[in-house]
């Protein structure tokens, strides 16, 4: 590849103007075609068998008298899914937890599923199946499976990541370690200390749209899977590899989408349904109820982490120090890992040390929401921050200053940083007139700051200039948040055409190269990458046929404002042509004119936010209002500010359902108590208040834009700045999240009992 992508530094035509989105029509008018709403002549309808219980063994599934009710097409169980995995562990859980083989995992583990003529038989077919389990004890809770007597969920797993392996088995899967420096010598020289344990309870992703497919499998080896998901690359190889297809004959085409945020990453029902279809040898649509998405599809990890922080008189923090342990549901994950990584991310710190455990628990499989794992260890460690500087007695914002992350910064997690925004924000944070309104009895204000990685990633992209001079754009990553009106504003940049002439489309695995899935903030900055790297190899291919209709040399034409310009005097009578002009002549000067890129994004550029709350407390009722909520992040570049707010906006939205009360509740059984809307309360509009931004732009380097990621450090700061706010009203330290009026109640009681 020859594509240089340092920043340099351009000015701007359309890049950073606020266009129209073009699905905006289609999604207000219905028009727009989600994961269930496509369909094939004579599909099927599949439903799924779940477990009723948290921890079983699977001692006998009869599937005969489903089997012979009429319209049943297909019964399947997990001997339709042998195991192709190959000794690949990560596969081998994901198979099992598309379908249980030996144990039930979790309450709406599935067990069996049918495909039938309609969904009213599907049911019935399901009551037939007769499942015999054997209960076992089963823990949902990260502190009490982290015990050594608790219920052992895979008598496999011996911790890794200590000096020596155990002699026996655990539920903690692995132990990871991150940090610099002496943290006891650090903690030696401070003057002050705080030291507390906070909880997070598992939350999920909420997004509207459940997940959906439609599959089949042809009689000549070919699939087809239509798809709601953020990475229809990734779903076809997971797929065809659990399934012993060809990837290259698995077509995955990925429809528009209600809403992902990590949650559709991860292939749950899809090889389900190719299962079905290729027993049935028909198409099969399977569509999760609500219940089915919050009992069987990824939710966060709940959490359990330690934090002590030890500062100067002056307000310089000597040490700092987290043990992190994140629920990964039944699987192993690395969830804590990210954690103790983000979790003193902001901070210059020349003694710091995390550690984190990953536990296995009778949950559903733990998947990415928005900076996993990042929001946890941020409400751990941004609230003992703020108690510091209260003890210190600095202001907050002011002891942030003095110990923020600089350009050159080594990492707490390692690398060095380059160009940064996290004392910009704060600095924007201490002069935003948020800060200074007056505030009433009962309410309180907090802050807070974010981290987020970010990522780059594998990423091709196709430009085709079409004969009347439009362009399409067809591009690989599924665009969860305003890509294609980001994508297309870069293309229109870097031609200089105007942005109305290009179409940017999401193009299906089998017309384009494989591109990683839309998470980590990628969607826009790899992306937009591989556009430019495309725009200009059409470039050099527009000068090329410009050189040829003027008969000139191609070293003499240049490309500027989206025209072929002679250079030098000797061509003065040579008019510039545009890029509709060469299009037009494209059939007699060697035929279509298109540009091609496929790279790895690299130095995606590490984001940073510092968010402001206010917050209302009733004393008696323990209920809460946001009063106020302001965001302010680093965005690189951005390329279309409206979404780039929105992202803000929404990351902010989702934070406070979080902060105050989206939580997964158990019974002892081990069944889950609120899987539908009525009982898991996500913040509606009548909740918020306005979300105020402003956007920094400090350029990433590394894109020739300045281009970071935006979508995902928006929701780390919420919850602390929540906490903080709410701590401040009631004068309670809460330790705890969600902080519904429950546990608001019981803090002050227990503050008022001493």
């Amino acid at each position: 590849m020859n594509f240089d992508p340092r920043y340099s530094g351009r000015n701007f035509s359309s890049v950073g103007t606020r266009p129209i989105r073009p699905d905006g029509i289609d999604k207000v008018t219905g028009r727009a075609r989600y994961g269930a709403d496509f369909n094939m002549a004579g599909q099927l309808v599949g439903r799924v068998l779940r477990s009723p219980h948290a921890h079983a063994i699977i001692k006998k599934i009869d599937t005969s008298k489903a089997e012979k009710l009429a319209g049943v097409k297909a019964v399947i169980t997990a001997k339709d899914l042998p195991d192709l995995t190959d000794g690949d562990a990560a596969m081998y859980d994901i198979l099992d937890n598309s379908m249980a083989r030996k144990k039930a995992l979790y309450d709406g583990h599935a067990v069996a599923a049918v495909a039938a003529i309609d969904a009213r038989i599907a049911r019935q077919a399901l009551k037939l199946i007769e499942v015999d389990y054997e209960v076992l004890p089963h823990v949902t809770d990260v502190d009490e499976a982290a015990q050594h007597h608790a219920p052992l969920i895979n008598d496999q797993v011996f911790t890794e990541g200590l000096e020596e392996k155990p002699a026996k088995p655990s539920n903690v899967t692995k132990r990871t370690q991150f940090g610099h420096g002496d943290v006891h010598k650090g903690f030696a020289q401070a003057d002050f200390i705080v030291e507390r344990s906070f909880k997070t309870e598992q939350t999920h992703q909420g997004y509207i749209e459940p997940h959906a497919c439609v599959a089949s499998v042809n009689p000549d080896g070919t699939a087809d899977l239509w798809v709601c998901t953020q990475g229809h690359f990734v779903y076809r190889q997971h797929c065809a590899q659990l399934l012993g297809l060809e990837a290259s004959k698995l077509r995955v085409t990925s429809s528009e989408i209600g809403g992902g945020f990590g949650g559709k990453t991860h292939v749950w029902a899809e090889p389900v349904a190719l299962a079905l279809s290729r027993k049935a040898g028909r198409p099969v649509k399977l569509v999760m109820t609500r219940d089915e998405v919050f009992r069987a599809s990824g939710p966060t990890s709940a959490t359990s982490i330690d934090v002590k922080i030890g500062a100067r008189k002056d307000g310089t923090i000597t040490a700092a120090e987290a043990t992190l342990r994140y629920s990964c549901g039944p699987y192993a994950g690395s969830w804590a890992e990210i954690g103790a990584m983000t979790a003193f991310a902001c901070y210059k710190l020349e003694n710091v040390k995390t550690v984190g455990f990953e536990v296995l628990v009778n949950r559903p499989k733990t998947a990415a929401y928005r900076a996993p794992s990042a929001p946890m260890a941020a409400f751990a460690v941004e609230s003992s921050i703020d108690e510091l500087a209260r003890e210190i007695g600095m202001d907050a914002v002011d002891f942030r200053i003095k110990n923020a992350a600089q350009e050159g910064t080594r990492a707490s997690y390692g690398p060095v940083y380059g160009p940064i925004g996290i004392g910009p924000t704060l600095e924007a944070v201490k002069k935003h007139p948020h800060m200074k309104a007056p505030l009433k009895a009962n309410q309180g204000r907090g802050m807070a700051c974010g981290f987020w990685f970010n990522f780059g990633g594998q990423t091709c992209t196709d430009l085709n200039i079409g004969m009347d001079g439009s362009v399409s754009l067809a591009v690989g990553t599924v665009d969860v948040g305003g890509s294609r009106a980001s994508l297309s504003l870069v293309a229109a940049e870097e031609l200089g055409i105007d942005y109305s002439n290009v179409k940017a489309i999401v193009a299906d695995t089998s017309s384009l190269g494989y591109n990683d899935m839309t998470d980590g903030s990628r969607g826009t900055f790899s992306s937009s990458m591989a556009t430019i790297s495309a725009a200009r190899n059409a470039i050099k291919i527009l000068k090329d046929r410009a050189a040829q209709m003027w008969d000139i040399p191609v070293d003499d034409v240049v490309w500027e404002k989206g025209h072929a310009i002679a250079k030098g005097e000797k061509y003065g009578n040579l008019s510039p042509l545009s890029l509709k002009d060469i299009a037009a002549k494209s059939g007699t000067t060697g035929g279509p004119i298109a540009g091609h890129s496929e790279l790895v994004a690299d130095g995606a550029g590490v984001s940073f936010a510092t968010h402001i709350c206010d917050i209302e407390v009733d004393p008696e009722t323990g209920s809460t209002r946001v009063i106020r909520y302001t965001v302010v992040q680093d965005a690189g570049k951005a390329v279309h500010p409206t979404y780039v707010e929105g992202q803000y906006q929404g990351g902010a939205a989702q934070g406070i359902g979080w902060a105050l009360n989206e939580e997964y509740i158990y019974g002892k059984d081990g069944r889950l108590q609120n899987a539908g809307f009525l009982d898991y309360r996500i913040p509606v509009c009548s909740d918020l208040p306005m979300i105020d931004t402003q956007i920094l732009e400090i350029p990433n380097p590394n894109h020739p834009y300045g281009v970071r990621g935006v979508g995902e450090t928006s929701i780390v700061p919420p919850l602390a700045a929540i906490a903080n706010a709410v701590s401040n009203a009631v004068g309670v330290r809460m330790t705890h999240i969600p902080m519904s009026p429950p546990r608001i109640l019981a803090a002050l009681e227990a503050e008022r009992e001493g």
